[in-house]
Order: C-alpha cells, then sequence, then structure tokens
C-alpha cells in the first residue's frame, strides 16, 4: 500500500492553492465544498476561482508567490503552470510541516487528491497512487453507476437512529444483524424512491415494536476462492465474504482475495502445507460448528474450488450432522484456472477428448494412482500437489506406456503477477527444472494440449 487511505476534516481550516487557472479553480471547488477556508496566491486569478475564495470567506492575494504565503495553512495545493513554483511550494510546506499536494507531481506531494465519488456523507475515493489518474477516473465512473444518490441520504436516516438502535440492542451482533435487514430490505426502498418520511417513519416504528434479534445458530458459507486472481470471484462469492463475521482462510487464498473479506472480520489462518497442517482437519471441522453455534456467520474460504481437493465435503458433512445452516459456493479451481491464464486448453479436439484432475500428493513415500489408465493417450492430466513427487510422476508414466516426448507443463502460482510457466518432454522435465527455484503453489499438465501454448498464451 503506497499510500495511507483517510479523509481530512477541513472545515474552517485555511487551505492554500498556489496557482489561478482552471486546474487550480476545480483543486479550490474541493476543498471549498469540504468546508475548507480558500486562500489564493497567483498572479492571475479566474473568476470562478475568486468566487470560490468569496463564497469560502478566504482571502486572495494577486502577486508572486512567497515562502510566507502559507504560513498558518493547513493544506496546500501547488496548481500554477511554473514547475520551478511548484517545487518551490512542495518545499517550503514539507519544510513547515504542511499536507501539500502538487498537481501531476506524486514525488512532490505528501497526499494525493483521489477521484471521489460523493454520496454524503458516504464518501468513496478512488486512487492509482498518482500513478494513472485518468485509470482511477474510469474506476470511479463505473462505481457511479452501482451507487444511487440514494445512499448518502439513507447514511443520514441511519446515522439518526445510530444511537437509538445501540441503546435497545446491547451485542454488536444483534445490532449488524437489525441494521443489515434495514439496509437491504423496504426502508430502503423507500429512500432511493424519495420517500424519506415514510422511510423514518418506518424506521421509528420498527426500533420500538421489534425484538432483540435471537443469536441462535449461525451459518457456514464454504467459498471458493479460485486460484489467486480477485477479479475471477463470483459475485456470491464475494456478497458473502463481506457479509461473514469470522473467516477461515487456506493458505492457498492469495492476498488480493482476502483483502475483499469484510475489514471488521476475525480473521483466522488454519492452511495446510506438505507435513505441516496449522490446523489439523478434525480441528477445523469442530471450529466450523462452534463458530456457528455461537451465532457467528462463518467464511470458509478455500483456494479454488472447494469440493475439489479442498475437503469441502468432509467439512459440511460435519456441518449437516450438527443441523447447522450452511451455503457452497463454487470457485474456479487451480486446473481450470491456472491452464486458461497459461494458454492450454485442457481439452481439444484434435488433442483431447478428456481431462483428470489427479492428487500428485505423496503419502508414505509413494504414490498409489492408476498408472495404466493415466498412461493413455487422447487425455489430458491435471496433477494437483505434484511439485514433490513430479519426478516419480514422470518416470511412473513413461514405464506405463506414455511417450517420453509427451508434452508437459507446470504453472506456478497460476493467474496471479508472479505466474511462471515451465514447459518440455517427459523424459527430461524434471532434470531441467529440479535446479530452477520452483516452490508450491503449483500445476503440472500432462498431454498433447501443451503444444498450444505457444500460439494461444495470452496472459503477461
Amino acid at each position: 500500500m503506497e499510500y495511507f487511505p483517510a479523509f481530512i476534516q477541513l472545515k474552517n481550516k485555511k487551505c492554500v492553492v498556489v496557482g489561478g487557472g482552471g486546474v487550480a479553480s476545480r483543486k479550490a471547488s474541493l476543498i471549498v465544498r469540504a468546508g475548507g477556508t480558500l486562500h489564493v496566491v497567483a498572479e492571475n486569478v479566474e473568476t470562478a476561482l475568486s468566487d470560490l475564495v468569496e463564497q469560502s470567506g478566504g482571502t486572495q492575494h494577486v502577486g508572486t508567490y512567497d515562502s510566507e504565503s502559507i504560513d498558518g495553512a493547513y493544506l496546500v495545493v501547488a496548481a500554477t503552470n511554473d514547475t520551478k513554483i511548484n517545487e518551490q511550494v512542495s518545499k517550503d510546506a514539507h519544510g513547515k510541516g504542511i499536507l501539500v499536494n502538487v498537481v501531476d507531481a506524486p514525488s512532490l506531494c505528501s497526499f494525493i487528491l483521489p477521484a471521489i465519488i460523493d454520496r454524503s456523507p458516504v464518501m468513496i475515493a478512488v486512487s492509482s497512487g498518482g500513478q494513472s489518474p485518468v485509470l482511477a477516473r474510469l474506476i470511479r465512473s463505473k462505481l457511479e453507476t452501482l451507487i444511487p444518490i440514494g445512499y448518502g441520504r439513507l447514511a443520514g436516516l441511519v446515522g439518526r437512529y445510530r444511537d437509538a438502535v445501540k441503546a435497545k440492542y446491547a451485542h454488536i451482533n444483534e445490532r449488524r444483524a437489525f441494521w443489515e435487514n434495514v439496509l437491504q430490505g423496504p426502508i430502503a426502498e423507500l429512500v432511493f424512491a424519495g420517500k424519506e418520511s415514510s422511510a423514518e417513519e418506518m424506521l421509528g416504528n420498527l426500533i420500538k415494536t421489534e425484538e432483540a434479534p435471537c443469536k441462535g445458530v449461525g451459518e457456514v458459507y464454504l467459498v471458493g476462492g479460485g486460484p489467486g486472481d480477485p477479479d475471477l470471484l463470483t459475485f456470491r462469492a464475494l456478497r458473502l465474504m463481506q457479509q461473514a463475521d469470522v473467516v477461515l482462510y487456506d493458505r492457498l487464498v492469495s492476498t488480493e482475495v482476502l483483502d475483499l473479506v469484510r475489514r471488521d472480520a476475525t480473521l483466522i489462518y488454519v492452511g495446510k502445507a506438505r507435513a505441516d497442517h496449522a490446523v489439523p482437519q478434525d480441528q477445523i471441522n469442530e471450529k466450523l460448528v462452534t463458530l456457528a453455534k455461537q451465532g457467528h456467520r462463518v467464511c470458509r474460504l478455500k483456494g479454488g474450488d472447494p469440493f475439489i481437493f479442498g475437503r469441502g465435503g468432509e467439512e459440511i458433512d460435519r456441518l449437516a450432522d450438527e443441523g447447522i445452516p450452511f451455503q457452497v459456493v463454487p470457485g474456479i479451481t487451480a486446473a481450470s484456472g491456472c491452464a486458461s491464464y497459461a494458454g492450454i486448453p485442457l481439452t481439444h479436439r484434435d488433442h483431447s477428448q478428456s481431462v483428470r484432475f489427479v492428487t500428485g500428493h505423496i503419502k508414505e513415500g509413494s504414490l498409489d494412482l492408476d498408472w495404466e489408465t493415466l498412461s493413455k493417450e487422447k487425455q489430458t492430466l491435471v496433477f494437483y500437489m505434484g511439485l514433490v513427487g513430479l519426478e516419480k510422476i514422470c518416470n511412473q508414466l513413461i514405464v506405463h506406456g506414455l511417450s517420453g516426448t509427451t508434452p508437459i507443463a507446470l504453472v506456478q502460482k497460476g493467474t496471479t503477477v508472479d505466474q511462471r510457466v515451465l514447459t518440455g518432454e517427459l523424459n527430461t522435465f524434471y532434470d531441467e527444472i529440479k535446479d530452477q527455484g520452483v516452490v508450491a503453489p503449483t500445476i503440472i499438465i500432462i498431454g498433447n494440449v501443451v503444444k498450444l501454448r505457444e500460439k494461444l498464451s495470452w496472459y503477461r
């Protein structure tokens, strides 16, 4: 995270804008809207900017900038077309401990101005860290279409009744359940329709009459987090991740995916690596039961798909025994995601009429697999957890009849910015990659479809 995101209170604070043109006016308008007192320093000040100064009760100095111009300021914006003046403003402000923004010069800034979606009191800021303001504005435009203006009025309504709800419901989970019902129900719809008085009347009556929500048994969401790229999450997965009170997550859940869970949710790591199970599976099962019985909404977040080598079936089997409600959200499994991002179609009319997902996990020093069936032609093999047993996999397939020239690919950290793809032939592949620093997580793909990568590779 390059910048710490924060919202600054500017009401009645001295804010200086150095510059008098259109860019300065746009920055100044934000300051005035936030309640700041605008002071402008410029050799020429356009009329719109002068009007903003007057509106805020500030001053304007028509003349040359000097360091005393920013004395006593809370923040400064440099928006001139003179690079030397902008650099001097930045230097002076840093020296005096004043927040400073220099337009289109992130290296000179102590803060940057994001693209905003204003649904006051709800404010949404989008920043590219100064790298691409155009991209930030494009993202903002997409969000604008998804967030009705009425959200600001809805937030104001909630704010007026927060204390009343807090007085009635002592437990935070009770309050959360109450507000989620309000914000996703007919009261919110009345606000969006412009019928705020009706919404307020309904909310007041609800607070007076509704009993405290029964804590009871919670629910478990078994969510597939996909192979790593957060863009591959389903809408349903994201909604439940945002709704959960507690999240139990695996080692294969990417940081980018984990960042999308609700900020105040309790995160519990239960990941497993080879010969290193942070929490044994039976303890994970019991933890899900215990948390749900305490009334929590629990997200069991797994890399890939919960039902493909994810032991999701074992977990919901235990929940079913206890009568605990659960939902299962499929995820893009590693085989599908990594193969797609590597440019390798798992099936192809000319090369492969079937695909097999196989666990390559070595148990007690051996791989107990049906090698005769796996060594057939015209199919694609995808090995999960096969890195440690790679040499055995290659040797056994050749011994049982698969050609040594069969193409093979290894995808490391597939679908992420760190994706790495290594290809070769079955008889030499292990020797070629054993000293190349390959680490888990990996997926191994074997079959003639691997040859298509050279033509079809598209990612990175």
